[in-house]
């Protein structure tokens, strides 16, 4: 099995493996539908620690006013009474009023946070340093347990306007913001290996090779955009430590041109006459006391 090293411009994000075999559309499809749910469990990740700690969002119309200014327009959360969390809430405002300020007791807080931090390993990019693929079933399963774990603490389900259940839903409204930028559509995006486009109607191994032995960083790219920046020669690690043996480099070099002492002038290495006197057979001349 072939295995590509998924990468947008110069970061990395997954491990996906398949045979040369895999027509290119179908490569794209998958590839494409990792990278957006891996985007999905990231969006989740963050709206369900923001969940934990200061409970449900408030409706569109009351988020970001003050609690006078809730009291003039005579508006109240009509959610607050229906999804309290599992043991009970503890009040921890938010500051951005965005949420409603009825965070779960620590014990939910905690399932909730624990799960968080077991999806994201789930879809980590360090799995690609552990060798290890991440596949549709993967995000899924993040998903999943996300699900579950939101479903204990808010037995009731949340309010249709939070943007958890909304992603759990799938109908999260993106239009506008930073991540609808970074979603991939298929139509719209090409894969890219050593430079050259595999293009729709080709199978891998039209790019690659028929070695199913085989690894390649392959770079997302949407279309029009041109062809995606080449590998560096020098990986980021390799640059730290050159970069660090230099820098220790020019600190000796520092270290000498400030040194007072200068006794090893005296050095018969630092004698720039050395090999003048040996041809005149005065190298080996010692002085004696006057």
């Amino acid at each position: 099995m072939v295995k590509l090293h998924i990468k947008k411009d110069n970061d990395s994000h997954f491990l996906y493996e398949t045979t040369v075999q895999i027509p290119v559309e179908d490569l794209m499809t998958d590839v494409c539908a990792i990278y957006n749910g891996r985007l999905k469990v990231q969006r989740l990740c963050a709206e369900v620690e923001e969940l934990a700690e200061h409970g449900i969002t408030l409706p569109p119309n009351m988020q970001g006013l003050t609690d006078e200014q809730l009291v003039d327009l005579k508006l109240r959360d009509e959610w607050e009474d229906k999804c309290v969390p599992s043991g009970g809430a503890i009040d921890r405002r938010d500051d951005i009023g965005r949420r409603n300020g009825k965070a779960p007791n620590e014990k939910m807080a905690e399932v909730l946070k624990k799960t968080v931090k077991e999806a994201k390993d789930m879809i980590s990019k360090k799995k690609v340093d552990a060798n290890v693929c991440v596949t549709q079933p993967v995000v899924l399963e993040a998903l999943n347990i996300i699900r579950g774990a939101v479903m204990i603490v808010y037995p009731m389900n949340l309010p249709p306007h939070d943007p958890v259940r909304m992603e759990l839903e799938n109908n999260e409204e993106l239009a506008g913001s930073q991540a609808s930028l970074d979603v991939f559509e298929e139509s719209n995006t090409s894969l890219w290996f050593s430079g050259k486009e595999m293009l729709r109607g080709k199978k891998l191994c039209d790019f690659v090779g028929k070695n199913e032995k085989t690894k390649i960083v392959a770079k997302l790219q949407k279309r029009g955009q041109g062809a995606p920046a080449r590998e560096p020669v020098v990986s980021e690690d390799e640059q730290k430590k050159m970069m660090a043996y230099y820098y220790r480099k020019q600190e000796e070099m520092k270290k000498l041109e400030t040194e007072e002492d200068d006794s090893y002038l005296n050095s018969q290495w630092a004698d720039n006459q050395a090999l003048k006197k040996s041809f005149q057979g005065l190298g080996n001349i010692k002085w004696g006391p006057r």
